[in-house]
């Protein structure tokens, strides 16, 4: 599961990537969180552009339930197997941006949060897809280091395989399946990231 995570200076990261900025700041969230505009990337007949989407899918079959929460997270392994996501991964995938994400190690009755990024510190690609204007990220099962944390992990997407996932004439799972995920580092951070409206770089600091 990916329920929280940081990005910075968005803009700035992705200049030599997108063609086109569509109303994105160079801003620093350091506390994104589901319901929230963030910044995406979705691949045109011109180029890709980088834009503001919301986190949080609702599939038009989910109107008619009350009380439906938003879909933040797809699972890659059951993609083809559920109607609204085997035909977003289809025609509608997306890059999501991010510096590092969140995590929560459950321990008898307390949460832990930690906070992971790659260990070349390099800016991440979630993999995801959209609709209307809303987004999803796609996880896979942890890797073993990770899997001491949690169970589930974002599923990053290798730079270098950018343009044949947003490629919607390719196999999007195939790609997928073929992509290792990259080497992860984490610490243990604050219990402050718990509340969305705190958002500062004192959420990432290691606590001794």
């Amino acid at each position: 599961m990916c329920g929280r995570y940081k990005i910075c200076k968005p803009v700035s990261k992705t200049v030599d990537l997108v063609k086109t900025n569509i109303k994105v700041e160079d801003t620093d969230n350091y506390n994104a969180h589901p319901s929230q505009k963030l910044p995406i990337i979705k691949s045109y007949t011109n180029g890709k552009a980088l834009e503001l989407y919301e986190w949080g899918l609702i599939p038009a079959w989910s109107k008619k339930i009350e009380k439906f929460s938003p879909l933040i997270n797809a699972r890659k392994e059951t993609l083809m197997e559920k109607i609204t996501f085997k035909n977003l991964i289809q025609t509608s995938r997306c890059l999501v941006l991010a510096d590092g994400y969140y995590e929560w190690k459950r321990e008898e009755k307390n949460k832990t949060p930690y906070y992971f990024t790659k260990e070349d510190d390099e800016l991440m690609f979630f993999a995801g897809i959209h609709q209307n204007n809303q987004f999803c990220i796609i996880t896979r099962e942890a890797t073993e280091n990770i899997s001491q944390i949690h169970h589930r992990e974002p599923l990053i997407i290798n730079q270098s395989q950018i343009n044949n996932y947003l490629n919607i004439k390719k196999d999007a799972i195939e790609i997928l399946n073929s992509i290792k995920p990259p080497k992860l580092k984490f610490h243990e951070i604050t219990k402050d990231v718990n509340n969305p409206l705190n958002n500062d770089p004192s959420l990432i600091a290691v606590v001794n």
